[in-house]
C-alpha cells in the first residue's frame, strides 16, 4: 500500500528534475581543502603534473591537513527484514581510493540519493586538522522540502561555535550551498557526528556517523603490564604505560529506525513524533544477521521511483581477532528513543577503559578502568571498550543487547542489535 501510494506520487518526479537543474544552475557548491590543487581532496606536497610550476614544492602544503566532503541528502535502506525505508544521510564525495575527483558542478547530480548508513566515518590522528566541506544537495523524493543541515561533531572540544553545527549559533547551507568546517584534532577519544537542525528528525531519518582521534602516542611501543610481555604500538589514550593498547579496532555504533515515521515522511504525512518508537535496532546500520554480512547491501531505491539501487549500508558490524588480540571497541549510541545494554557472550570480558572521549582514571592518575558483564550505554554517549581474548578459546561469541525488544528487526525476532566475536587460532 505504501509503494502504491509513492508510485501514484510520481507525478512529482518533473518537479524534482525542474528543483535540481535550478539548485545546479545557481548552486554554490565549493570545497576548501588548503594545499590540495588538482581537487582530489588530498593535498599535494608538489605541484602535480599538468598544473604550473609541476613538480616543485607547494608552498600551501601542510602535512597535518586533513580534507573530506560530504553530502546531506535522502536516499533508503534496506531492512535486514526486507522491509524498504526512506531515509536522510550523510554521503561521501571524497577523498576515495581509487581517488576520484568529482568537479562541483557535478556534485548534485552524481550523489542525489547516495545517502549513506552510517555515515561516512571520520577518523583523525590528534594533531591533524580536518577540513570538513559539507554540501547540501537537496531531497529529491522531498521536492516539498527545503531543509538546510549541519554536521554537529557530538562531544568535541571545538574551539569558536561557528563550527559546532547547532543552527542557532553557527551556518547552517542550504540546499544547493556548501560550508566547510575546521576541526583541530586535540583531544583523542570516540565520538560520533550527527545533523542538528531539527535534530529529532533528522537523526531519526539517518544522518549519523562514527568518528574517533587516534592519539600521538600511537606508533610509540609499550609492553603491557600483565606479566605477558605483549607489546603494542596503537592505543585508545596516551596513557603513558600500554593499558589502553589494542591489536584491532571496531566501531559499535547503535541507532535505530522508527519505521512508521519514515513511512510516513516518504507517505508526505504528518510526522508522528509524539509516538515515535524505534523498531529497526542496528549495529553500524544493520540488524543481525546483515550484521555479520561482509558484503555491501543493496538498497531497493527503483521501487519507489529512483533511478537505480545503491549500496547505501557499505558497513558491517563483525568483530575478528586471533586469540590472545585485544580488540578495542568503539561503541556509541545514537537511537533517538532507546537506551541500550550491550552483553558479551560467557567467556570474552569487556573492560571500559573510557567513555564520552576521556579516559577513565581518577584525579590522581590512578587507572580507573572498568570490567563489566553488561555496558549500559545511554543516548548520546560513548565508550571505548577493549575485549582481551587471551584466554578466549577459539570460536563464535556474541555480542548482543539485553533488551529483548533491541534484538527484532521489526515483526521478525533474532535480530537487531547482535553480532558475532570470531576468535581464530593465533
Amino acid at each position: 500500500m505504501i509503494r502504491k501510494t509513492i508510485k501514484n506520487s510520481l507525478w512529482l518526479l518533473p518537479l524534482v528534475v525542474l528543483l535540481f537543474g535550478a539548485v545546479q544552475a545557481g548552486a554554490a557548491i565549493s570545497v576548501q581543502c588548503p594545499g590540495d590543487v588538482n581537487g582530489d581532496l588530498i593535498p599535494d606536497a608538489t605541484i602535480p603534473a599538468g598544473f604550473p610550476n609541476a613538480g616543485q614544492p607547494n608552498p600551501e602544503y601542510d602535512p597535518k591537513v586533513v580534507c573530506v566532503h560530504i553530502t546531506a541528502g535522502d536516499g533508503f535502506n534496506k531492512m535486514a527484514d526486507g522491509y524498504d525505508l526512506y531515509t536522510f544521510g550523510f554521503g561521501l564525495v571524497g577523498p576515495t581510493s581509487p581517488t576520484t575527483i568529482v568537479p562541483t558542478g557535478q556534485v548534485v547530480p552524481d550523489f542525489a540519493l547516495k545517502a549513506l548508513n552510517p555515515a561516512p566515518s571520520l577518523i583523525l590522528d590528534e594533531g591533524q586538522e580536518l577540513y570538513l566541506t559539507l554540501s547540501n544537495i537537496g531531497l529529491p523524493m522531498r521536492p516539498d522540502l527545503f531543509d538546510s543541515h549541519t554536521v554537529h561533531f557530538h562531544g568535541f572540544p571545538n574551539a569558536a561555535p561557528i563550527f559546532d553545527g547547532l543552527p542557532e549559533n553557527s551556518p547552517s547551507p542550504n540546499m544547493g550551498v556548501s560550508y566547510t568546517y575546521y576541526y583541530k584534532a586535540a583531544v583523542p577519544g570516540t565520538y560520533f557526528y550527527h545533523c542538528h537542525v531539527e535534530a529529532v528528525e533528522h537523526m531519526q531519518m539517518g544522518m549519523i556517523g562514527n568518528a574517533w582521534i587516534r592519539p600521538s602516542q600511537n606508533g610509540t611501543t609499550f609492553t603491557l603490564q600483565d606479566g605477558t610481555g605483549r607489546q603494542y604500538t596503537q592505543f585508545a589514550y596516551n596513557d603513558g604505560d600500554g593499558s589502553t593498547g589494542y591489536d584491532k579496532e571496531y566501531p559499535v555504533q547503535m541507532t535505530a529506525y522508527d519505521s512508521s515515521f519514515h513511512d510516513a515522511h516518504i507517505n508526505v504525512q504528518a510526522l508522528p513524533f509524539a509516538a515515535m518508537y524505534d523498531n529497526y535496532h542496528m549495529i553500524n546500520g544493520r540488524g543481525y544477521p546483515d550484521t555479520v554480512n561482509p558484503d555491501p547491501i543493496m538498497n531497493n531505491a527503483t521501487a519507489f521511483g529512483a533511478a537505480q539501487n545503491f549500496e547505501a549500508q557499505n558497513m558491517n558490524g563483525l568483530i575478528q581477532a586471533a586469540q590472545g588480540e585485544r580488540v578495542l571497541l568503539r561503541v556509541s549510541n545514537v537511537s533517538t528513543t532507546h537506551l541500550y545494554a550491550i552483553a558479551t557472550t560467557l567467556g570474552v570480558p569487556m573492560k571500559v577503559v573510557g567513555r564520552d572521549a576521556s579516559r577513565l582514571k581518577g584525579p590522581t592518575g590512578k587507572d580507573t578502568a572498568m570490567d563489566l558483564n553488561v555496558l549500559e550505554v545511554a543516548g548520546g554517549q560513548a565508550f571505548d571498550v577493549i575485549l582481551d581474548t587471551r584466554d578466549v578459546p577459539p570460536g563464535t561469541y556474541f555480542l548482543y543487547a539485553t533488551d529483548l525488544a533491541a534484538l527484532s528487526n521489526g515483526p521478525e525476532d533474532r535480530g537487531g542489535i547482535m553480532t558475532e566475536i570470531v576468535i581464530s587460532a593465533p
